[in-house]
């Protein structure tokens, strides 16, 4: 099987490539990615020399490279991963999320199209991933299921959730073989440091404040980005086609609650009195349509197709510390260069 994964240079998209080459040295996996800020082809330095692994640079939104690309590789199968992802991002510049999650799917959908009309038998699966943010908000009670409403609330939710409608009607109109899935909040190794977790790792390092929205009041749904990856080859090889499941670690933290723990793991693992890192917590105005809260049943991933997270919360952030601590090169190099300025601009003067 050869399959395309794109988007497989970001936070996600390395752990899920990473996982299908060295679990199935039968595939040729060929991973596509543009190799924006967050796209990094040293997450997967330790693979990159494999027989059935292959990186291809390019942008979904080119219509014609993507036609070509299907036309010559004449994939089995698409993992669809790329995406612009942060939410503070969209507010500032909601088209550049327009064209990436809505017009760059539908362009995979049509190159797919194309295969899956000419061969059935060679086209067999576009699994799109997408997240739990298409569902809106919550209140203090409930979890999102497969069936909840859509009701996005900012363009990078927005523009999943058109991008979530685009691959169902492609399954509905044209019989594309498609499965959805639906991931609450990941955290773990290569994480982008403009996220929560990672910039407040990077900021407690050296000693600067960490910006909390609001009153970090804000609840999510943690789940670690190796069981994502486990999820995500439990959908591809199990799933019933025109199907959706919901992913998600069952591990609610408020966001302050999140930092607080993070600031005593930090604390004990660089040798500082107890509660140094918690006096760099610094609330700062809210985001624009900022979600209460996210919660997501995962019941349906676990009853039908037996997937469960391997590790809590707990045990997932000590792994992640760990793991930028000793990779303190990593970090240095992802924000220097063109993130740097955007940094300087958005984070560390909070």
């Amino acid at each position: 099987m050869k399959i395309l994964i794109t988007g497989g240079a970001g936070f996600i998209g390395s752990h899920v490539v990473r996982l299908f080459v060295n679990t199935y040295p039968n595939y040729e996996i060929v991973n596509l990615d543009k190799l924006t800020y967050a796209g990094n082809l040293n997450n997967l330095k330790d693979i990159e020399n494999k027989a059935n692994y292959r990186f291809v640079k390019g942008d979904i939104v080119d219509a014609a490279f993507i036609n070509a690309l299907f036309e010559t590789e004449q994939f089995n199968a698409v993992i669809h991963l790329a995406a612009e992802s942060h939410v503070d991002r969209s507010i500032t510049n909601p088209l550049e999320f327009v064209m990436t999650n809505v017009i760059g799917t539908v362009n995979l959908l049509n190159a797919a199209r194309v295969l899956h009309k000419a061969n059935p038998d060679l086209f067999k699966r576009f699994y799109h991933v997408s997240t739990d943010e298409v569902y809106g908000a919550l209140g203090d009670e409930g979890m999102f299921l497969e069936t909840t409403a859509y009701d996005p609330h900012s363009p990078y939710s927005a523009s999943k959730a058109s991008s979530d409608h685009f691959v169902r009607a492609y399954y509905d109109t044209y019989k594309l073989p498609c499965v959805i899935s639906n991931c609450s909040n990941n955290y773990g190794p290569n994480h982008f440091p403009e996220k929560l977790i990672p910039l407040c790792i990077h900021n407690i390092q050296n000693n600067r404040p960490l910006p909390i929205y609001g009153k970090g009041e804000n609840v999510r749904d943690w789940l670690y980005v190796i069981d994502h990856a486990r999820a995500i080859d439990t959908i591809f090889h199990k799933a019933q086609l025109g199907t959706t499941y919901n992913i998600g670690g069952h591990n609610e933290w408020k966001n302050i609650d999140v930092i607080r723990l993070l600031c005593q793991l930090m604390d004990k693992k660089l040798n500082r009195p107890e509660g140094t890192n918690e006096k760099l917590i610094t609330f700062v105005t809210d985001r624009a349509g900022h979600d209460l809260r996210y919660a997501i049943d995962a019941t349906k991933l676990k009853e039908e197709l037996g997937w469960m997270p391997s590790v809590n919360f707990e045990e997932g952030l000590n792994l992640t510390v760990d793991w930028y601590l000793n990779n303190k090169a990593w970090l240095h190099n992802v924000t220097s260069g063109e993130y740097q300025h955007y940094y300087e601009q958005q984070y560390s003067s909070r």
